[in-house]
């Protein structure tokens, strides 16, 4: 698996605080990779280490399997929890300056603000100071400024902070867009139904360590409790290595036993009812989130 960032043994201290601990971890190209973790894991400053906004105590940070360099933030998009647009500044102006930061021509960038706030409805908010925005409106002015340049790695802290759901979705397929063209994704997020949605991969941190990190449906199937669910038409009774959980009108979650086998159990419904649907019922990322940081 090729890598865009590699993070290896990164330890961070603030006073007594130790923020990050030996961490290490690498995020694949072209892949949505979730960093999650309770509030005070280390994510922020991890997130911070790799803009180059504060550095690592020790550790190394890799970027395309190079030594992380300032000319790098070039090619980093990065859109911050807490917002940081100018208020008294006009939206396309600001635009056009933060794009032109990352690199682009003053043409280019007045090409790519024409493009993307035709695409997403805003080209009357250009002359708009942002003062005069209401929170999800800037919001969305700040994600446009963070894609502008068209950077290969996107950093995305709580990207959907202050959307209605009509937003909500529209910037969660501009984001799998994104994905698509082949930009690589760090989102960080507490919404652990956009981390369903959306990512290939995730990282669970706290305390500065990493818990668990692995492709979202690998720790899905391992974190199985062999539950199973079932919908249909009849009267269903008890069965042999299984164990009926919960049942209500033509619906059932039932536990089977670790040697039983999915066919053995639907055989024995097939036998008893009508099935309309049988699936394995795994657990959701918020549920493996919840059992591992209720351990630590």
């Amino acid at each position: 698996m090729s890598t865009i960032l590699d993070i290896q043994n990164v330890s961070k201290e603030f006073g007594i605080k130790l923020a990050l601990d030996h961490l290490s971890l690498s995020i694949p190209k072209g892949k949505i990779f979730g960093l999650l973790g309770p509030n005070g894991a280390g994510k922020t400053t991890l997130i911070r280490i790799i803009n180059q906004i504060t550095a690592p105590d020790s550790g190394q940070v890799f970027y395309n399997n190079q030594n992380f360099k300032r000319k790098h933030l070039l090619e980093i998009g990065y859109l911050p929890e807490e917002r940081g647009l100018y208020k008294n500044m006009k939206v396309g102006q600001q635009c056009l300056y933060l794009a032109q930061l990352k690199g682009l021509s003053k043409t280019q960038a007045k090409q790519e603000i024409s493009k993307w706030f035709k695409k997403l409805e805003m080209l009357d908010w250009l002359d708009k100071k942002v003062e005069q925005l209401s929170k999800g409106m800037a919001q969305k002015v700040q994600f446009v400024s963070t894609v502008l340049h068209h950077p290969k790695l996107l950093i995305l802290d709580e990207p959907f902070s202050g959307f209605d759901p009509i937003n909500t979705e529209l910037i969660k397929n501009e984001i799998l867009k994104l994905k698509e063209n082949g930009i690589s994704i760090i989102l960080s997020t507490h919404r652990m139904e956009s981390v369903e949605e959306l990512c290939d991969d995730i990282a669970l941190i706290n305390s500065g360590k990493c818990l668990l990190n692995n492709s979202v449906q690998k720790i899905k199937n391992e974190h199985k409790k062999h539950l199973f669910e079932v919908h249909f038409k009849g009267e269903l009774k008890a069965f042999n290595n299984f164990t009926l959980i919960e049942q209500k009108a033509g619906y059932a979650l039932i536990k089977a036993e670790q040697n039983s086998s999915p066919n053995q159990l639907l055989q024995e419904i097939i036998n008893q009812v009508e099935v309309l649907h049988f699936n394995e019922k795994l657990p959701s990322i918020n549920e493996v989130f919840i059992q591992y940081i209720n351990h630590e």
